[in-house]
């Protein structure tokens, strides 16, 4: 009892550390990064476009380095003056997918990104590190000497979009702030765009785990007009004039709809809270996509509009990996099973012990034969991350496979996150 008495002081003194932490380093606004990635299958490197200085820092004021080790890429920052790491975060993009298919095989190109981290006081050094698929490291590809107060940091406003408050549960930086943006609505659309919004919402929260965590979401819609109502179909040819540029037919696969226009995503969200970011894009036409802490996107009216959403939310907001192997796919050996994924619902049994192995009940077999004795539990069965043979994943059904509920694997690596986010100690 006299050691449990001391837990609000103990708790107390460690966000107020973490709080003068952020404010030793930051000043509450944001800095945003937007570089070009370069390369072809066998190689990559990374450049600068330019730096800048945005309003208002959304995220999490405690938990400033990452704990999960997710995703392609990694941005750390450190103090120039004292040499310590003040901010890391890990994240994907849709050019590390490209450089998988067999179009990287024969072409370069350059891809446009951006990444956002808190403004920091002092002179930094900023690193960005890419996945070696050869060594399954993590290789610096750009080393940046960041002076906050340099005159070549971009600092002019930017267009002010209508924000519609969707729910407000409190102080941002202790919030998962969730943002629609709008993509392919007319002008006379917007009412439309904004109930599509709100309806996503409440679908989100009616859906476990998430229903245990609405007040743990701010949720915002950004009012974006396009000029012409719905997407592109590069492989009908249909191609229309929208605000993000997005659309289906992805590296030739007809459902698979993104954009590469993170310029104009970033824009659009510069001067309100961003953690986690959805673009809803005005169609009927089945399909998505969903990159880890870059964005998620999807359709407003398919009859599986729901089910896609939260799949591919799945996928950016969470870092879940696609659990099925059965379909055709513009991958080239995307996972490479000499190696533990990163991903928290799949294996390769490289590294089993650091995924689910504590949620197997005893007796369970790794593998696990999928049949009755063994189909409606938690296991290790084989197939996975789009391959037949060599990953395995949590479950026979769940959201990440074919759209069935999360199962308690991705359960729990979503609440994980919905913690750092809403800058709490990670279960």
């Amino acid at each position: 009892m006299r050691r449990l008495s001391f837990l609000p002081v103990i708790l107390m003194c460690v966000f107020s550390s973490a709080q003068s932490s952020f404010d030793t380093y930051f000043n509450g606004k944001r800095l945003r990064m937007d570089f070009a990635l370069s390369g072809n299958s066998g190689m990559q490197s990374a450049a600068l476009i330019r730096l800048r200085e945005e309003p208002v820092w959304g995220g999490p004021r405690g938990n400033l380095t990452d704990p999960f080790g997710y995703g392609g890429y990694l941005l750390k920052m450190y103090d120039k003056a004292g040499g310590g790491l003040i901010y890391s975060r890990g994240f994907n993009t849709l050019f590390e997918e490209w450089r998988t298919t067999d179009q990287a095989r024969n072409e370069t190109q350059a891809w446009i990104n951006s990444i956002v981290m808190p403004y920091p006081h002092q002179p930094v050094i900023s690193v960005l590190l890419a996945h070696n698929r050869l060594t399954n490291r993590k290789d610096t590809l750009m080393i940046l000497d960041i002076d906050p107060s340099s005159i070549f940091i971009d600092r002019s406003p930017l267009k002010k979009n209508q924000v519609v408050s969707i729910q407000t549960k409190g102080d941002p930086s202790a919030k998962v702030d969730l943002v629609f943006l709008a993509e392919g609505y007319t002008a006379s659309e917007q009412d439309k765009f904004i109930a599509d919004a709100n309806r996503f919402t409440g679908a989100l929260f009616s859906i476990p785990p998430f229903d245990q965590c609405r007040e743990d979401f701010n949720v915002y819609a950004v009012v974006l007009e396009s000029e012409e109502s719905g997407t592109d179909f590069s492989g009908k040819g249909i191609f229309k004039n929208t605000v993000l540029n997005a659309g289906f037919y992805t590296f030739g696969t007809d459902r698979y709809l993104t954009t590469p226009d993170m310029e104009s995503i970033r824009d659009a969200v510069w001067n309100i809270p961003c953690d986690v970011i959805f673009v809803l894009v005005n169609s009927d036409v089945y399909g998505g996509g969903g990159m880890y802490n870059f964005y998620a996107i999807g359709t407003a009216d398919n009859e599986q509009t729901i089910q896609v959403f939260v799949h591919e939310f799945g996928h950016s907001f969470a870092g879940l990996a696609d659990e099925y192997f059965y379909t055709e796919t513009g991958y080239d050996d995307f996972y490479d099973i000499r190696f533990e994924p990163w991903e928290p619902n799949i294996t390769t049994l490289v590294d089993f012990d650091k995924k689910w192995k504590d949620l197997l009940a005893a007796g369970t077999p790794v593998p696990t034969p999928l049949d009755t004795s063994y189909s409606e539990g938690i296991g290790v069965f084989e197939g996975g991350g789009y391959l037949s043979k060599g990953i395995y994943r949590p479950m026979n059904h769940c959201m990440m496979r074919d759209l069935k509920p999360f199962c308690p694997v991705c359960s729990r690596a979503v609440l994980r996150v919905v913690d750092f986010w809403s800058d709490r100690k990670v279960r």
